[in-house]
């Protein structure tokens, strides 16, 4: 039927990206790839799922409309955590009876146009919070639920037929699909589909992400050097009340919000660098090897499994929901942990200037 399996009925080992080191003669299979594969399977899947039950469970987490973006990446991740058992069970020999070409061809385009999702969300939300500091009047007016809901569509639109050319013959999207022999040696990159992706896709999101970014941060740093020339100009009284203000200000929830958003993002870009440098390497004909694509390839799919740890180490009510979700589970460590808590007093409200 294909190669992978005419060389498994000749006897001779499968295909492994990472060639004899993973191959194991006693269960006939590249253990590597599947500890590997399983494993980030196991924590993606898991890890989203208690994300999205999550959001429902803490409805303060719906006060910002970047949550329709996070929900949305939640969902994408999820579903690249499930198209992930399909390497899995190919190269534990369950899937022999598939059409290797058509099968890699498809698992490849899913996973490419999930994780665009993401990478689309995450600009979308470093847009969402720019209008929120630079127009705050009008952003109830400019941001929608409507509007919301069209854009969370246009992503998805956008990500399926941004891809659709590598059906048609024109490169490769990406390879995800490698772990399929069929992948690795016959479907080929070309560099003006990834010249194309970069253009439309990658480089759109980065630089997008970096402008928001930039000016959101020093919009709060003009804030603050604003807030620390008026405590000179005022008497000890009324820079004693501005002092108090300027602290709140620093600690208001928007802000440290602002900050879990700004970790994901960078977290996301860190882990997919080294697949998009590999990515136009190997386009140009420059740098090829199996097992920097495995590598790289599966170091960027982790980051599905990473919004999930972001948020449960940075967001005190993404933790409280968290704790909701699993009282049942633990209902009397949880009600130690409350009880040694002092009730929280009731702060004025932070200076609208803070406001990320």
């Amino acid at each position: 039927m294909n190669s992978s399996s005419d060389a498994n009925q000749s006897g001779s080992p499968p295909f492994c990206l990472l060639g004899a080191v993973g191959y194991s003669h006693s269960l006939d299979t590249c253990v590597l790839e599947v500890v590997v594969i399983l494993f980030l399977t196991v924590l993606i899947i898991s890890g989203n799922l208690v994300v999205i039950f999550v959001f429902h469970c803490a409805p303060l987490l719906h006060h910002h409309t970047t949550s329709h973006f996070i929900q949305t990446m939640a969902y994408a991740d999820l579903l690249v955590g499930v198209s992930c058992l399909v390497p899995s069970l190919s190269l534990l020999h369950y899937l022999r009876g598939l059409n290797e070409e058509l099968t890699c061809k498809v698992f490849g385009y899913m996973v490419s146009v999930l994780k665009s999702v993401s990478m689309a969300s995450l600009a979308c939300i470093s847009v969402d919070r720019y209008i929120a500091i630079t127009r705050p009047l009008s952003y109830a007016t400019l941001v929608t639920p409507c509007r919301l809901r069209v854009c969370i569509v246009l992503i998805w639109v956008y990500s399926a037929l941004i891809f659709l050319p590598s059906f048609f013959g024109w490169g490769k999207p990406g390879y995800h699909g490698d772990i399929f022999q069929w992948c690795a040696d016959s479907w080929k990159t070309n560099p003006g589909f990834s010249t194309f992706i970069v253009g439309l896709l990658y480089a759109p999101a980065a630089l997008t992400v970096c402008f928001t970014y930039g000016s959101i941060f020093r919009i709060c740093r003009q804030h603050t050097r604003e807030i620390t020339q008026r405590h000179a100009r005022f008497s000890s009284q009324a820079e004693g009340d501005k002092g108090e203000r300027g602290e709140r200000c620093e600690g208001c929830p928007d802000k440290r919000y602002a900050m879990v958003l700004f970790r994901i993002t960078s977290v996301f870009y860190v882990l997919w660098m080294p697949y998009i440098l590999y990515f136009l390497l190997e386009s140009a004909g420059l740098y090829h090897h199996k097992v920097a694509s495995f590598l790289t390839t599966w170091l960027a799919i982790s980051n599905s499994f990473c919004n999930c740890l972001i948020y449960s180490l940075s967001n005190s009510v993404f933790r409280k929901g968290l704790g909701r979700l699993f009282s049942p589970l633990f209902p009397s460590c949880l009600g130690c942990t409350d009880a040694k808590k002092a009730p929280a007093p009731v702060s004025p409200r932070p200076d609208p200037r803070c406001q990320v």
